[in-house]
């Protein structure tokens, strides 16, 4: 027999979602400096610092990079923290996950195409393109 997974362990994961999403950055820290992974991803292929970069949580991110995030984990449909960072037009968030380089090459879409579909040229140039 199977078990689903435990009742417990899945509200403290929606709970580190949520801190993620709202920029609890202090109680966030505190469960990855506990233990709990900084690559915690949800069941979307979501993690913690996605949620945070899509968010405008600038300093949640880069918390939670200093703790070994990784700047560029895509999520199941190949987004990447830092092209969701550009499509929600936070550029202290961009500043954040490009100086922990984060790759404008990576997933899908770039980072680098999401500034210039919209027509963001001050995006592009965070990103380092010209």
């Amino acid at each position: 027999m199977v078990e689903g997974p435990d009742e417990a362990v899945v509200e403290l994961a929606t709970r580190l979602f949520d801190l993620a999403r709202h920029g609890e950055t202090q109680r966030l820290a505190a469960y990855v400096d506990a233990g709990v992974s900084a690559n915690l991803s949800n069941h979307r292929g979501d993690s913690l610092v996605m949620l945070a970069a899509y968010h405008g949580h600038a300093d949640t991110v880069r918390a939670l990079l200093q703790r070994g995030a990784a700047p560029d984990q895509p999520n199941d449909r190949g987004q990447t923290p830092l092209a969701g960072a550009v499509f929600k037009d936070e550029p202290a968030v961009i500043e954040a996950l490009v100086a922990a380089g984060a790759d404008p090459g990576a997933g899908h879409p770039l980072a680098v195409a999401t500034a210039r579909m919209f027509e963001r040229p001050d995006l592009a140039q965070l990103l380092g393109a010209d």
